[in-house]
């Protein structure tokens, strides 16, 4: 039963933009703590944004912090991940996560995750 499905991923320039897409279906739309993570070839999955679905401050990885915004569609039970003046170390596969209940994104134990979009940047 797939619960979060990402979309959006793609091949890009350096400078480009773009939105990624995380759908929940089932008991993940139940689901508190909203997340994006990142994983690059060779390298350990990394944190990347976070927000509560019922709002309040996101947080940001420092090397994202001012390019990409997360956001929310409540009637789509939909998040976002908005990635402006892309680079080539945002290169990876983005995956999104759920947790029901609210701790620090960043340690947290996640109950659900997608199964990841391919993001390229190109220099």
């Amino acid at each position: 039963q797939v619960q979060l499905v990402e979309s959006g991923g793609g091949l890009v320039q350096a400078g480009d933009s773009l939105r990624l897409s995380c759908a929940a279906s089932g008991r993940a739309t139940s689901a508190y703590l909203r997340a994006w993570f990142r994983q690059a070839p060779g390298k350990e999955r990394e944190f990347v944004a976070a927000m509560s679905w019922t709002g309040g401050t996101p947080s940001y990885a420092d090397s994202v912090k001012g390019r990409f915004t997360i956001s929310r569609d409540n009637a789509k039970n939909t998040v976002y991940l908005q990635m402006n003046s892309l680079k080539p170390d945002d290169t990876a596969v983005y995956y999104c996560a759920a947790r029901f209940l609210w701790m620090d994104p960043r340690r947290a134990k996640y109950d659900y995750w997608g199964q990841g979009t391919q993001v390229t940047v190109s220099s």
